[in-house]
């Protein structure tokens, strides 16, 4: 299934996505919901959600929105390997933000990972809809799957409380298909691989309904069925930056344990806005049975780079630069995947740091650790 969103003006527009697989040709239809939302003196659109499906693997729909308009394609992602991902922390709405999207546009791929920081609105909320008019020629054609980031909160203390308004109403995630209760985290499938959507601006303590929602979730996973397993936030638990030094460690430390137990292969974040990726690591030491943890927050927001490292740096910490790009995940079958990040500012999408990764499913030291309901430490 595909979920469709888009934004109008016009009241009389109905949420209906008309689709089909030949060009122009549309014998399928859904419908859906429309909903809205203020902002102290901001009202949005009609924002308009329709979920449709079922989708066959690996085929490209045609469709249309509201029952006229132009014509938009996306192609579904595989339901085995190889599959491959885009993946782009911190986007922004700059210069260097329209450069990742174009080298990310210049190369196929099946699903966009974005862990948090897209529009920079910051209660500016007309940002919200230029952001959208920004990112659709990419959003259309492929699934974008975001978690949020520390811009998306938008509160104001006494006067504006609720928190995630703009977020939760237009970036619409499929939270309750993996049994979450909240937008801000979730998790799904792609081909063989297990992507969690965490939240670093939910509560996350040991207790919480999160950690609760974390523990039933990896304790769901079928290694046999999807070997490999992501997991995504944004404020990253390993950093060697000076920037936004130390914010992730109290969720590193209430969660750490369940991701490490689960054998996640890897931990992608944002927030920092350079690129860092750290060698296979548990509670701040190499381990081989670890998950690798990369910093990619560097898609191109308004607020510029991180240039400022830690020296020396940590023998944890493998390669570090502070420049805007995006990396790919390819995963090509049960065992391996190639992680590669491309820096922006060459001519082309040049690779500047790359990995292969065997997963951890295929490890005989690291089998999974079943991780018990409660924890000594849990409060019933």
């Amino acid at each position: 299934y595909i979920r469709v969103s888009w934004i109008t003006s016009d009241k009389n527009v109905q949420p209906t996505v008309q689709y089909g697989k030949t060009r122009g040709k549309y014998n399928l239809s859904a419908t859906g919901e429309i909903t809205s939302y203020h902002y102290l003196f901001y009202k949005s659109g009609q924002i308009h959600h329709v979920r449709i499906g079922p989708l066959d693997p690996g085929t490209t729909y045609y469709y249309r929105c509201g029952g006229s308009g132009p014509e938009f394609h996306f192609r579904t992602p595989p339901s085995a390997f190889p599959v491959e991902f885009a993946v782009a922390g911190d986007l922004g709405q700059t210069e260097w933000t329209v450069s990742t999207l174009s080298h990310i546009g210049a190369r196929d791929y099946d699903v966009l990972l974005l862990p948090g920081d897209l529009s920079y609105a910051d209660m500016d909320q007309p940002l919200w809809d230029s952001f959208g008019r920004l990112v659709e020629p990419y959003a259309s054609t492929r699934p974008w799957m975001v978690t949020q980031g520390n811009h998306e909160v938008e509160t104001l203390p006494v006067v504006y409380r609720n928190a995630f308004m703009a977020y939760n109403t237009r970036w619409l995630m499929p939270y309750r298909a993996s049994k979450s209760t909240s937008n801000l985290y979730y998790s799904f499938e792609v081909a063989g691989a297990h992507i969690i959507m965490l939240g670093s601006y939910a509560d996350f303590y040991i207790g919480s309904d999160q950690y609760r929602w974390l523990k039933a979730d990896v304790a769901s996973i079928d290694r046999r069925r999807t070997p490999w397993v992501f997991a995504l936030l944004h404020a990253p638990w390993y950093n060697s930056n000076f920037a936004h030094r130390g914010e992730g460690e109290a969720m590193r430390v209430a969660m750490e344990e369940v991701l490490y137990k689960a054998r996640v292969d890897a931990v992608f974040t944002g927030h920092v806005h350079a690129y860092e990726r750290f060698t296979r690591v548990y509670n701040n030491k190499a381990d081989v049975c670890g998950p690798v943890h990369v910093t990619i927050g560097d898609g191109g927001n308004r607020e510029g780079l991180a240039n400022s490292f830690e020296n020396p740096r940590p023998s944890i910490s493998v390669y570090r630069e502070p420049s805007f790009g995006h990396a790919r995940l390819r995963v090509f079958n049960s065992t391996h995947a190639h992680w590669s990040w491309h820096r922006n500012n060459d001519t082309g999408s040049f690779v500047a740091d790359e990995l292969w990764l065997e997963s951890l499913a295929a490890s005989k030291a690291c089998k999974p650790i079943r991780v018990p309901s409660k924890s000594q430490n849990e409060e019933p």
